[in-house]
């Protein structure tokens, strides 16, 4: 607060951090609940093991995403903390953390690693076009 009692612009930093872990939580919730309805619903008109590999992939979709919103947050809340060796170093480590989750959830939906999907995608399409 100022001096006058008005809110200052960490007191809104802050609150548009909080609202950004609230999206990253509600999108992962959400994500959840979304990918177990479309893997019942396709699980009961086509193959489990088919509904299985799409549950997964939208899972992980919905956890990547939440993840990133989870990231921005704790980069704005940043802005208005206090900058000491501990706060930043415990930063450093949730976002070391929360990225290297990000990279293992995009590996597995892609199913390769990430400096081979361009060749992997000019495989299939290559293959794609043989059956023209």
């Amino acid at each position: 607060m100022t001096a006058t009692g008005g809110p200052m612009i960490e007191d809104y930093v802050q609150m548009l951090a909080r609202l950004l872990e609230l999206a990253g939580v509600a999108t992962i919730l959400i994500g959840v609940l979304a990918a177990t309805f479309i893997f019942l619903r396709q699980g009961w008109r086509s193959t489990w093991g088919d509904a299985y590999e799409s549950f997964r992939a939208n899972l992980g979709r919905s956890i990547l995403l939440g993840l990133e919103f989870l990231v921005g947050a704790d980069i704005i809340s940043t802005i208005v903390a206090p900058l000491t060796l501990e706060s930043v170093g415990l930063l450093a480590l949730i976002i070391v953390i929360r990225t290297f989750l990000s990279f293992a959830l995009e590996t597995e939906i892609e199913g390769c690693w990430p400096w081979k999907r361009s060749a992997l995608r000019a495989t299939l399409d290559g293959r794609a076009d043989e059956g023209r």
